[in-house]
């Protein structure tokens, strides 16, 4: 609504999202130039409230941004001492040896940790040189100005009835201005790929890819934890219907953090990936381990998985896209925390020397080069034909060719297979459900594994009901006329909230969204086949409130 009068505020850079990028970003900054005005823009309730990663953490990008993280605290606790690999069957499993594997995949030097505590003391540290962080901030909309670059943001707007119009108690929000704005937003964030469309950022390059990733923590059997311990497992339950795989991290005080992935470009609609998961949980392996614990929280994100290839244009006229909003995950180490962190400090120092020269409102293409070719850029490019390799030939020969290929990079610093190019986008990828058969899932036990709902309400999440949906549909009739006939409507089962449902009624099926559900995972807006979907932000403050994810 453009009569709506907003105050504003002016900085030299304003940053969206308060993960690792964003915070990177703030901190070099403010090493660059203690009299810099920069903001931080957090959408959850505090900073951490929306992390979710595995996570095994390659400590390099703290160590280029902070070298006395140690000294300062930094909470990375639990070095990695045991790396186990595991292709599982229904029964058992065969633990794959460590030599074969190329140096990138170990995991020595790494520390299990939580990225939501570490984004929490990034977050001290950013505060303590000067930045400004604001939680509970979300950003609804972007500022253009008259040359059609970006020139802020409008953070802060409550109280829309679910109309859309202002209701009685509604605040319409603050304009933020930015020399620059950074947008750290994680996957799929919703200004971000309103960027990419309008500036065209992906042209000349693969579609981005997905995984959607679920997470549970879990207190167990002291007697059976083993801190510093990190399994990963392919294989079982997913077989042939997906890719995927699962990991099971132990950090300390008797936890273990229990995880399983799956590519969003599966083809038969009947799959569910959150059940998939639950059932992984019944595993003897995994049962035995999980046996007189009990699970403490519940998240789940998507994943960028494209790698290189789908890296888009990291700059636009006024910004730059940070870390995971722009798709800087190493899929075989299911490591992108590093990256986040590198790409936010590269971004600092790039707007850092475009301000310094008097600049503002342009695009930011030493940030560019510095990504393609640095650290991050060395990082993806070793490793970006695993992703496409599993695409085309399924999990065993992927594993041959891939890991055929990361040595070749490994040790000749090039492929033999040059640069193999993803496919169709994930939502393109869903095949019509009439041809596959459906997968009858066994009923979660309350013990090992649990019912969707009862599972979200270990993510602590809530949003104001009397609010806009913030679930968008373009057209609210594609649910039950295309994607109900034709693909059974897989977002009942594709979303691991329960937010949407297809309920029978006397006029017939109708689709239901239960957006107070929502973990913010995107998946959504990534999976739908019709891409009909449009994941926007909901209030701030709102959404999971993730303790120690």
């Amino acid at each position: 609504m453009t009569d709506i009068e907003r105050e504003s505020m002016e900085y030299d850079v304003v940053i969206v999202g308060g993960g690792p990028s964003g915070l990177s970003a703030a901190i070099r900054l403010k090493q660059l130039d203690a009299d810099l005005n920069v903001v931080v823009l957090e959408k959850g309730s505090e900073v951490g409230a929306h992390i979710l990663s595995g996570a095994v953490l390659d400590p390099c990008g703290l160590d280029a941004l902070i070298p006395d993280w140690k000294a300062k605290g930094a909470p990375l606790n639990t070095p990695v001492r045991e790396d186990n690999f595991y292709m599982l069957g229904e029964a058992g499993g065969i633990r794959i040896p460590n030599w074969p594997m190329p140096p990138l995949m170990n995991n020595h030097g790494n520390y299990i940790v939580s990225m939501a505590n570490v984004c929490r003391w990034m977050a001290e540290q950013a505060e303590e040189l000067g930045v400004e962080v604001f939680p509970g901030m979300a950003c609804s909309e972007l500022v253009y100005g008259d040359a059609g670059e970006v020139k802020g943001v409008i953070a802060g707007e409550f109280g829309r009835a679910p109309d859309g119009t202002p209701g009685p108690g509604y605040e319409p929000g603050m304009i933020l201005y930015g020399k620059y704005v950074l947008l750290g937003e994680g996957v799929r964030g919703s200004l971000s790929k309103e960027v990419i469309a309008k500036y065209d950022l992906s042209a000349g390059h693969c579609p981005q890819k997905f995984g959607l990733g679920m997470k549970e923590i879990w207190e167990i059997d002291p007697a059976k934890h083993r801190e510093g311990t990190v399994t990963h497992t392919m294989g079982w339950p997913l077989g042939k219907n997906a890719g995927g795989g699962s990991f099971i991290y132990h950090l300390e005080n008797n936890q273990v953090y229990v995880g399983f992935v799956v590519h969003l470009n599966y083809e038969n609609p009947h799959l569910y990936p959150y059940m998939e998961f639950q059932r992984f949980k019944h595993h003897p392996m995994v049962a035995e381990l999980l046996k007189g614990g009990k699970r403490v929280a519940y998240g789940a994100r998507a994943i960028s998985e494209g790698g290189w290839q789908s890296l888009p244009k990291l700059t636009f006229p006024g910004g730059a896209l940070l870390g995971c909003a722009a798709g800087m995950v190493n899929v075989p180490r299911i490591k992108g925390n590093h990256n986040a962190m590198l790409s936010g400090k590269a971004a600092a120092e790039a707007a850092h020397a475009a301000l310094a020269a008097g600049r503002s409102g342009d695009e930011l293409t030493g940030y560019e080069a510095a990504v393609r070719g640095g650290a991050i850029g060395k990082d993806l490019k070793r490793v970006r034909n695993v992703k496409p390799l599993w695409s085309k030939f399924g999990m065993m020969i992927s594993l041959a060719l891939g890991g055929f290929d990361m040595w070749t990079n490994n040790l000749l610093g090039l492929s033999l297979l040059g640069t193999i190019k993803h496919g169709k986008t994930d939502a393109a990828a869903t095949g019509e459900a009439a041809k596959f058969k459906p997968i009858d899932y066994p009923k979660p036990d309350g013990t090992l594994s649990f019912d969707r709902l009862t599972n979200v309400s270990f993510s602590f999440t809530n949003h104001e009901e009397e609010q806009p949906c913030h679930l968008r549909l373009a057209d609210p009739s594609i649910p039950i006329k295309v994607n109900l006939p034709k693909y059974a409507e897989p977002a009942q089962r594709y979303c691991p909230a329960g937010v949407y449902e297809v309920l029978q009624g006397e006029d017939g099926p109708r689709f239901q969204i239960n957006f107070q559900n929502c973990v913010h995972c995107k998946t959504c807006d990534i999976k739908d086949p019709s891409q009909n979907i449009n994941w926007t932000t909901p209030q701030g403050g709102e959404g999971p409130n993730y303790p120690n994810m």
